[in-house]
């Protein structure tokens, strides 16, 4: 099988598996729209301002949920020490790297569906069915940006107890171009972008995205033998 159909086969597991299982996607969506909540709450009934906050808030959500999904998408392959006998099949260890970061960002792609919509109703923001395709691109370039780097670090962690506390430390501060990126873009997008400045953040959302697929791809395959 030759490198694509050994991405697409990983691929198929885990959607498969989130399909069987639909908890991981449940609690993560749930989170997101608390999060929104109580952004929300913490701001006021100020619409103003809300609608000024609406691109950081959605983002913010975005990042925070990443990290509840991204420390979970190795789970089921450590649990009786699976992801050994995935690297002792003719698989690419690239290819596993690739099928998970593509299942990961599938994954955060779901969440715009239904975050999208409460953000626009909570922070009071007006948006036409073009805003909302631009809006839904840029959601999957910040997707994309965040599940390369956090799929790596989700598999040096997977095997640590202090997960949960080590995958944000690591992962914040290399994302933060792309947190930069979505941030300004997505905003300008909900409030107005008068001097087309849209284009400009969304190029270096994806060209951040580029660089951490590329970059993280080289290195999977030595992080996961040193973790195993």
């Amino acid at each position: 099988m030759n490198l694509i159909g050994q991405v697409i086969t990983v691929v198929r597991k885990d959607l498969l598996l989130e399909w069987r299982g639909k908890g991981r996607l449940i609690s993560v969506l749930l989170f997101g729209v608390v999060t929104l909540l109580l952004f929300s709450f913490a701001v006021g009934p100020d619409s103003t301002l809300l609608r000024a906050a609406a691109g950081g808030f959605l983002v913010l959500a975005l990042l925070l949920s990443s990290t509840l999904g991204l420390s979970e998408s190795f789970r089921v392959e450590q649990e009786q020490r699976a992801i050994e006998g995935l690297l002792l099949l003719p698989v690419d260890p690239i290819a596993l790297y690739y099928g998970k970061t593509l299942s990961n960002t599938l994954f955060l792609m779901l969440l715009a569906p239904v975050l999208t919509p409460v953000a626009l109703i909570l922070y009071s923001v007006q948006l036409d069915l073009s805003g909302l395709a631009v809006l839904l691109g840029l959601w999957t370039l910040a997707a994309a940006g965040l599940s390369a780097p956090g799929t790596l670090y989700a598999a040096m962690t997977s095997r640590l107890q202090s997960q949960d506390v080590l995958l944000p430390l690591l992962l914040f501060p290399l994302v933060i171009p792309v947190l930069m990126g979505s941030v300004k873009s997505i905003t300008l997008i909900l409030t107005g972008d008068p001097m087309s400045q849209v284009g400009s953040w969304a190029t270096l959302l994806a060209s951040f995205a580029i660089i951490y697929w590329s970059l993280c791809g080289l290195l999977f395959p030595h992080a996961i033998e040193e973790g195993i």
